[in-house]
């Protein structure tokens, strides 16, 4: 498969342009691209994909934006690739399978097809959503995502602890998913970081370490490139 899956798209470079030398690689050779929208609540799908067609506008790649066509299915169908941005995670994953494109994006990313997601998108490309930092202002028809990688993702991964914060911190939360779930891992992905997969290999970029949470190391860990590229088998 082909996927970058980015922590986050703003950063004080600008909107996704931290990001653009791996999307260059990622999408090399892509003439049309796919953007699902649907994390997006305060902000109108429209507005986004506007937002994501400036940011990219110098790879020359033309993106539609599947809520601008009555057939999402025909345009992921025949899409070179997919991009799937970043808001709320329960929102978007609804939508989603609202318009039947959950069967068809894994399918068409296990073929190949590249796959770009951010934030909320990057959680999409787990094999649920239950990691994701978001509230669930709605109600999807089940947690279960792509399930791309075979790992959970925790975007915007911070240490960050104000204080007089009496809340549980993310570590602890992500302490509470790997105890609960001890089959699966979670990786945290501090902002400006991301994962690549390319040629059955995994890599984190904009880091040289992954944080990993699992029931031998439940509060996280890092791990080794060599790590790293064992947690895509």
């Amino acid at each position: 498969m082909n996927l970058l899956l980015l922590s986050n798209s703003s950063s004080d470079a600008g909107y996704l342009t931290h990001a653009l030398p791996w999307l260059r690689e990622t999408l090399d050779g892509v003439k049309r691209a796919a953007f699902i929208p649907y994390a997006g609540v305060t902000v109108s799908w429209d507005d986004y994909a506007a937002k994501v067609r400036e940011a990219l506008d110098g790879l020359g790649i033309e993106i539609v934006s599947v809520h601008e066509t009555a057939n999402p299915t025909g345009l992921v169908g025949e899409a070179d690739a997919v991009l799937v941005g970043g808001g709320n995670t329960f929102q978007l994953l609804k939508e989603t399978y609202r318009v039947g494109l959950v069967e068809l994006v894994r399918q068409r990313v296990q073929d190949g097809m590249p796959y770009v997601g951010w934030s909320a998108g990057s959680n999409l490309a787990c094999p649920t959503i239950k990691t994701t930092n978001d509230m669930p202002v709605a109600q999807p028809p089940t947690f279960e995502a792509f399930g791309l990688v075979p790992f959970q993702i925790n975007p915007h991964f911070t240490d960050a602890h104000p204080p007089g914060h009496r809340g549980e911190t993310r570590r602890q939360r992500l302490a509470e998913f790997v105890v609960a779930n001890p089959e699966m891992p979670v990786v945290g992905l501090p902002e400006g970081t991301a994962l690549r997969v390319a040629s059955g290999e995994m890599h984190i970029l904009g880091a040289e370490h992954a944080l990993v949470f699992d029931p031998t190391s439940p509060e996280g860990r890092e791990i080794s490139a060599e790590e790293i590229a064992a947690l895509a088998v």
